[in-house]
């Protein structure tokens, strides 16, 4: 187990300096602009987080895409009632199990899904990274994968505990 290095005490804390303010308005800036992006197409940041969602298989049914979203389910289902309005997404019963519903992408909800989305989040993102080299990007995101393992490990210990 990696030894603790002290780089905050509550002698020396600023917000200004503090990695969870600087991650906290680097996502917020980010989510506005991707928010902004994704308007000129018709969705919501509500709205296009769902149908990436569904496309990954990570939001098969309501429940399952509260749980990956952390949205509780009558948030999502008044948004799946927007998407299906809008025609991007299908209610389907299961033909194994009559008490499931499986959400399902139409012809558009597909399309954006696999072209916009992601052409809006990997541009936004490009505009992000603009100046680093591939090496300091790699390191970025080494960095943050390594301070999210310890956030992750950090929650885990609160949950057994």
């Amino acid at each position: 187990m990696a030894t603790i290095k002290k780089f905050y005490t509550a002698k020396n804390y600023t917000l200004e300096d503090s990695v969870g303010f600087l991650l906290r308005s680097l996502t917020q800036v980010v989510s506005r602009e991707v928010e902004s992006r994704m308007t000129e197409h018709g969705l919501t940041d509500a709205q296009w987080k769902p149908l990436l969602f569904i496309r990954l298989g990570r939001g098969d049914t309501a429940a399952e895409l509260a749980r990956c979203t952390c949205i509780d389910t009558g948030a999502v289902t008044r948004m799946l009632d927007r998407l299906e309005d809008k025609a991007l997404v299908q209610r389907v019963r299961s033909a194994e199990d009559r008490r499931v519903v499986n959400l399902i992408l139409t012809e558009e909800g597909a399309y954006l899904a696999d072209k916009v989305i992601p052409s809006v989040l990997s541009d936004t993102l490009n505009e992000v990274l603009a100046g680093f080299s591939t090496s300091e990007y790699e390191q970025f995101k080494s960095l943050l994968l390594r301070a999210l393992d310890n956030a992750n490990r950090m929650n885990e210990k609160g949950e057994t505990a």
